[in-house]
């Protein structure tokens, strides 16, 4: 069994650092946390300082932890470029992107096969999550947000339209005998609690009164509603895009106009400023950008 070098504080305070967690630097490093803390300990009664402040959720940096941080960041990448070049084993680079589970199933992951052909050498992590992203706490280079694009201090890209419509199975409308919008009022409507004003939305541009756009099956993600459609539960409010492989093949239908484009509120990639200096992420971004404006049909498929 290969046996790991001994942990000594520089180590133990620079992944600590990085990855803004004791626990994530102890994963990283094969040791326990314990052993993190106490290296980082040890550190700051040596110098002195207090690097870091600690905090439920994560450990910060204090200004004399970021100062020293800087400093000596670019010595353990030199270290590591020098031992790749070394041993000829450089591994992949990490991207680590958080995304809401419907775009990262509908559209992401179905596509992402394209991105490791072109770029083999590049790994991108993908985790979900509803909640808001947050960058300071979070070891992730980019989210996957919805919203109207105001996003202070960051940077973003908009990524698809979204425009809405109402749908269902063909076999549901035919049982329903679904014929018109006023048949609302009897069938049973499928929602998303992350997208939860998408219905009243749409009724008011369809001009149609008398029917609850809150009343019906309610689910945490816009693709479980989308799958309780697709098995004939009801009528789903469906962003097109995210559901272009069914509607193609007649899987979902749309029975009713008018499509709602809801304008700038739809889903944007957002990141820190100084990740565009990052050759992988940049790479990673112009993919996603053509990918989500490439129609389904066009996908790039293994």
């Amino acid at each position: 069994m290969t046996r790991l070098p001994p942990l000594n504080p520089l180590r133990a305070f620079e992944a600590a650092a990085r990855l803004k967690s004791i626990r994530k630097a102890a994963e990283e490093l094969s040791v326990t946390s314990g052993a993190v803390s106490r290296q980082v300990q040890l550190l700051e009664d040596h110098r002195g300082l207090k690097l870091f402040r600690r905090e439920p959720r994560a450990v910060l940096l204090t200004a004399a932890g970021e100062q020293y941080f800087s400093a000596i960041t670019v010595h353990f990448r030199g270290i590591r470029e020098a031992t790749e070049k070394l041993t000829g084993a450089r591994g992949p680079e990490v991207l680590k992107i958080r995304a809401y589970t419907t775009f990262a199933m509908k559209l992401l992951i179905p596509r992402l096969s394209s991105f490791q052909s072109l770029h083999p050498h590049m790994e991108v992590r993908i985790t979900t999550s509803p909640e808001e992203m947050d960058f300071e706490h979070e070891d992730i280079d980019g989210a996957i947000r919805l919203g109207d694009g105001k996003w202070p201090n960051y940077e973003m890209d908009r990524l698809v339209d979204n425009e809405l419509s109402p749908m269902c199975t063909p076999s549901y409308r035919d049982r329903m005998n679904f014929r018109s919008g006023a048949d609302l009022k009897n069938l049973s409507l499928l929602h998303s609690l992350a997208r939860p004003d998408d219905w009243m939305l749409w009724l008011k541009a369809a001009g149609l009164d008398g029917i609850d756009p809150y009343a019906g099956q309610k689910y945490s993600s816009s693709v479980l509603a989308y799958q309780a459609a697709l098995e004939g539960q009801g009528v789903v409010m469906a962003q097109r895009v995210l559901v272009a492989d069914d509607l193609a093949a007649g899987r979902l239908i749309e029975p009713l106009d008018p499509v709602l484009d809801r304008g700038e509120f739809t889903y944007y990639l957002v990141y820190p400023r100084d990740r565009s200096h990052n050759p992988a992420f940049r790479q990673f971004r112009a993919w996603l950008i053509e990918q989500a404006q490439t129609p389904s049909s066009q996908m790039i498929r293994d």
